[in-house]
């Protein structure tokens, strides 16, 4: 069994640990715009514009079962929707807004059809609730606020009530967490407290756990579904660490204990969220899979982004980087799955990574530059019994103690173990061996 130990979480994180790999999805009327899914603080757009979206919202191919049939193809275990962004819009219908899907041309609960689809796929569901609100007249104007710079933005926050604010999410989460059945995580997003409000605009201080409330909201939460996944971003510490857009190094610890932590870093495609039609910074297959072994090899899991068009389709720039994820998955994901980082004594040689099953009986060794014809792994003589490409089940030959080679100045040691491999690399992105300890 793995000694790696995590600090206790009120939510069941058991099967998060297990299954690794999720999908973000980051939908609403910023589609439309298709320029970032901070578009209305970027540039600074007024209600009467941005709601132009509003008025022509009407995603007519949205198919919630492809959706939900490409993330479990690619390999994700789980998935998290938007169910409201930053900009207010609610991609379900709430009793407490009427800014939302149904009145749009859409005309139908996106939440619910995401739910019900990924649920038949026999994936975990999850949502993505912003405890930030550009729409919401009682959400104070801050530093964030796309009005914050209207020379008149301070006549525009009197008679703004947090309070207010904080029992209108409060409601939604409960329509949320009560309508929908079985919920898996709640991904809140996020404080900012500790932020400064820009010069001469003191009284726009930024928002942290006593503007939500985040007490009565997370006692909420857990009332009516305890098992759930909380992250940590209402700045009250729950089940999850969330690193953004960021590839630790090594697993992440609690800064007071020191105990390692249960996290997940979300990334994206390109540099998006939401659909951005002319983002260019889209990331080769190489990284695509680099980075979710990177991160279970360090005990995290992946939660990779797409941003659907406002059509409600993945574009076949993300259906492409979903491909990459099924192809390699389907044969290599035994060094996902179950996984985590690899004992202390298995140090994984120059441009290879390490995981190994929980049940400590299994190592992997995800090649990311193929070398010619040995790979040598130090203190594993005598603890191997087999070894085969993953992807196959193909045998590597191996040899202990030395490198069986004629040449002059061919590695010796006694705990040497010398992988005999081919010298053509496998057509995988990342070759994977699999070596059954002893």
């Amino acid at each position: 069994m793995s000694s790696y130990v995590t600090r206790k979480t009120p939510g069941d994180t058991e099967w998060f640990r297990r299954d690794r790999f999720g999908m973000f999805i980051h939908w609403g009327l910023y589609s439309m715009p298709a320029r970032h899914e901070w578009i209305k603080n970027r540039e600074c757009i007024p209600e009467e514009k941005y709601d132009k979206y509003f008025k022509y919202f009407d995603p007519d191919l949205y198919d919630a079962r492809d959706w939900a049939r490409r993330a479990k193809a690619a390999g994700m275990k789980y998935a998290v929707l938007t169910s409201k962004h930053h900009e207010g819009f609610c991609m379900f219908d709430s009793a407490y807004t009427d800014y939302k899907c149904t009145n749009t041309p859409a005309g139908r609960d996106l939440v619910r059809e995401y739910v019900e689809a990924f649920r038949a796929e026999g994936l975990k569901v999850g949502f993505y609730y912003s405890l930030i609100d550009w729409h919401h007249p009682d959400f104070p104007i801050d530093m964030l606020h796309p009005r914050r710079n209207d020379p008149d933005c301070l006549e525009q926050n009197q008679g703004r009530d947090m309070r207010r604010y904080a029992e209108y999410m409060r409601n939604q989460v409960r329509e949320l967490l009560t309508n929908y059945g079985k919920i898996d995580i709640l991904w809140f997003d996020f404080s900012y407290s500790k932020q400064e409000p820009l010069p001469g605009r003191e009284w726009m201080k930024g928002k942290g756990k006593d503007d939500w409330e985040a007490e009565k909201l997370i006692e909420l939460v857990r009332s009516l579904q305890p098992g759930i996944i909380i992250d940590n971003r209402t700045e009250i510490e729950q089940d999850l660490w969330t690193p953004e857009q960021y590839q630790p190094l090594e697993w992440l610890r609690h800064k007071e204990t020191g105990e390692l932590v249960t996290w997940e870093a979300c990334q994206t495609f390109s540099g998006s969220w939401g659909y951005y039609r002319d983002e260019s910074t889209w990331k080769s297959p190489e990284m695509l899979i680099q980075m979710l072994v990177n991160t279970v090899c360090i005990g995290g899991n992946l939660l990779m982004n797409v941003g659907p068009t406002s059509r409600g389709e993945f574009d076949p720039r993300a259906r492409k980087a979903l491909q990459v994820y099924a192809d390699w998955m389907h044969g290599n994901a035994r060094a996902i799955y179950g996984c985590t980082q690899a004992e202390p004594e298995f140090v994984a040689p120059r441009d290879c990574r390490f995981t190994q099953s929980e049940d400590g009986k299994r190592l992997y060794l995800h090649i990311f530059a193929y070398p010619y014809a040995h790979i040598q792994l130090r203190g594993l003589a005598g603890k191997v019994d087999y070894a085969q490409f993953l992807h196959d089940g193909s045998e590597i030959l191996f040899t202990e103690g030395k490198v069986a080679h004629f040449s002059e100045g061919a590695a010796e040691a006694e705990d040497l173990l010398v992988l005999e491999i081919p010298p053509v690399k496998p057509d995988v992105v990342v070759p994977v061996i699999e070596l059954f300890l002893k």
